[in-house]
C-alpha cells in the first residue's frame, strides 16, 4: 500500500512539474538567491573579454588558459544577466556576437600547433592571448558539447529581427552544423572522450551515467553529422542503478554530473526507455543524488571537520594540496583539483566541499540546497563568501600552521560558477529550459534518444 501511494505521489509530482511554468504554483522566492546569482553572473561579465568570449578556466590566478566549457556557460550567462538587469539586451547580444565571430575565425586543422580545433571540435584549453591550443591538451568532445550548448541557447534566445540577433542565429547554426560527431566515434559504438594529433583518439568512449548526456543529445540532433540512435543505448547500457545512502537512483559520484546537462534541458516529465523502466525521470534522479550528498555529510563516516546536515556537497573542484599529514590524531590524505563525491562503487572524499554542489542543485531540492548555501555563508563569512559569490571550494580539516582555521580557495572556476548562476535562473523562471524547448536540434536529439512525454510531446519545434 505504501509503495502504491508513493508511486501515485510521484506521478502527481511529474505531471505538476511538466505543466507550463505559468500554470505552476508560485514559488516562495528567497532574496539571498538574487544576491548569489548577481554576484556569480558578474564574475562572467568581468572576467570574460567582450571582444572574444574566452572565459578563463579560473580567476584571479594570474595565469590561466581559457576553458571552452566555461565559455559555454558564459554564452548562457550573458542573456541571463540581461534578464536580471545587469546589462542590456543589446550588450548581451554584442558580447555574444563578438564571441561567435571569434570562435568561427579560429583556425581548425589536424596540425599540432597554430590551431584551435579540428572537425568542428575545440581544444579543451585555449590560450587567452590568441585562442590557439594550450599545452598539448585534447580535442575535447564533452567540453565542445558544453560550448555548443551555450551557443544554441544564444541562438534560440536572440530571436528578434535585428541584424545582430540574426547574425547570432546564423553563426551559432554554422558552428553546430560543422561539428563532425560521427568522426568522434572513431568507428566505435559511442563517442570517444577526445583526440590528440600526437596520439589519436582517446581509448575510452563516454558511457554510463555522466555529464555527457548533453553531448549525446547534441550529437543525435545534428542535421549534418548525426550519430546513430544506438549510441544512446551504448551510453546508458552500463548505467549503475542501486541504493546508496537511502536513495535508489542512477549513481554518479560527484554532483556536477547530475547538473551539467540539466542546465540546458528540462528533464521533468520526459523519459527515455531506461527511465520509463525505473518509473522516474532524470530530474528526480538528480534530486535523489542531491539528498545522498546531504545524508552522507550528516552521517560523516570519515569524521571530517565541518560536515553536517546543513553544510555538505562534493563535486569536481579545487583542493588544498596533494599531501598527507595528521590532523587531530587521524592521518588525512588531501588532494588538489579532483573530482570528489560518493557513490555505491566509488568514493573520493578528502574533506573538501564545493558550494557549486549545492548551488547547481537548487532546482532539484531547494528545501535543502538554499539552507546549505546560507549556512556556508553564515559559518565562514568572507573567507568563503566574496564579491563574486562563493570561492570554488574549502576544507575545514586542512589545518596547518599557515591555515589554522582550514583551507579556503582564492580562485573561482568558470565550470563551477556556471551551474550556480544558471540553475538559480532555471529555479526562479525556467528561462534556459523554456528557451531550449524551442530549439529544434535539442528536440530532435531528445526524440532520437527515445525521450517521450511531458513538454516534449507538446512542442512543435522541428529541425
Amino acid at each position: 500500500m505504501m509503495k502504491t501511494s508513493t508511486a501515485m505521489l510521484y506521478t502527481h509530482l511529474v505531471l505538476l512539474l511538466a505543466l507550463p511554468l505559468s500554470a505552476q504554483p508560485a514559488k516562495q522566492w528567497d532574496p539571498f538567491l538574487d544576491t548569489l546569482q548577481q554576484r556569480t553572473l558578474q564574475w562572467f561579465l568581468d572576467v570574460t573579454p567582450k571582444e572574444n568570449g574566452l572565459t578563463p578556466d579560473r580567476w584571479p590566478t594570474l595565469w590561466s588558459p581559457a576553458s571552452i566549457a566555461a565559455s559555454g556557460f558564459a554564452f548562457t550567462a550573458f542573456p541571463v544577466a540581461a534578464e536580471r538587469g545587469l546589462i542590456s539586451r543589446a550588450e548581451a547580444a554584442g558580447r555574444t556576437l563578438n564571441a561567435l565571430r571569434y570562435f568561427r575565425a579560429l583556425p581548425q586543422s589536424a596540425d599540432r600547433v597554430n590551431t584551435a580545433g579540428y572537425k568542428g571540435f575545440y581544444y579543451h584549453f585555449l590560450k587567452r592571448s590568441d585562442g590557439l591550443r594550450e599545452w598539448k591538451c585534447e580535442l575535447s568532445t564533452i567540453d565542445t558539447g558544453l560550448l555548443i550548448a551555450g551557443m544554441l541557447f544564444a541562438q534560440s534566445y536572440f530571436d528578434r529581427s535585428t541584424p545582430d540577433e540574426k547574425e547570432i542565429r546564423d553563426i551559432a547554426d554554422e558552428l553546430y552544423r560543422r561539428v563532425d560527431w560521427r568522426w568522434a566515434m572513431d568507428g566505435r559504438a559511442g563517442i570517444t572522450m577526445g583526440w590528440k594529433p600526437e596520439e589519436g583518439f582517446h581509448q575510452w568512449i563516454w558511457f554510463g551515467y555522466t555529464e555527457a548526456m548533453i553531448l549525446y543529445i547534441l550529437a543525435l540532433g545534428s542535421p549534418t553529422h548525426p550519430v546513430p540512435e544506438s549510441a544512446w543505448e551504448e551510453f546508458n547500457r552500463r548505467y549503475l542503478w542501486t541504493e546508496h545512502y537511502g536513495q535508489e537512483h542512477l549513481n554518479f559520484m560527484p554532483l556536477f554530473g547530475h547538473q551539467y546537462s540539466h542546465v540546458w534541458i528540462d528533464f521533468r516529465g520526459i523519459q527515455d526507455r531506461y527511465m520509463k523502466g525505473k518509473g522516474i525521470d532524470y530530474f528526480e534522479n538528480s534530486r535523489r543524488a542531491t539528498y545522498v550528498h546531504r545524508t552522507y555529510a550528516a552521517q560523516n563516516p570519515h569524521r571530517w571537520i565541518g560536515y553536517s546536515d546543513s553544510i555538505w556537497g562534493m563535486s569536481a573542484c579545487d583542493g588544498p594540496k596533494d599531501t598527507s599529514f595528521v590532523v587531530n590524531g587521524i592521518r588525512r590524505n588531501f588532494r588538489s583539483y579532483s573530482a570528489r563525491g560518493t557513490g555505491a562503487e566509488e568514493e573520493v572524499d578528502d574533506g573538501t566541499l564545493a558550494p557549486t554542489a549545492a548551488g547547481g542543485s537548487v532546482p532539484f531540492a531547494p528545501e535543502i540546497c538554499i539552507p546549505a548555501l546560507k549556512a556556508m555563508r553564515n559559518t565562514y563569512g568572507d573567507r568563503l563568501w566574496t564579491k563574486y559569490g562563493f570561492v570554488d571550494a574549502f576544507n575545514p580539516t586542512y589545518i596547518t600552521p599557515a591555515t589554522p582555521d582550514g583551507w579556503f580557495d582564492t580562485d573561482y572556476l568558470g565550470i563551477d560558477q556556471g551551474p550556480i548562476a544558471l540553475m538559480i535562473e532555471n529555479h526562479r523562471s525556467g528561462l534556459i529550459w523554456e528557451t531550449m524547448k524551442k530549439n529544434p536540434y535539442i528536440v530532435n536529439g531528445l526524440r532520437r534518444a527515445g525521450f517521450t512525454g511531458g513538454w516534449l510531446d507538446r512542442t512543435n519545434a522541428k529541425p
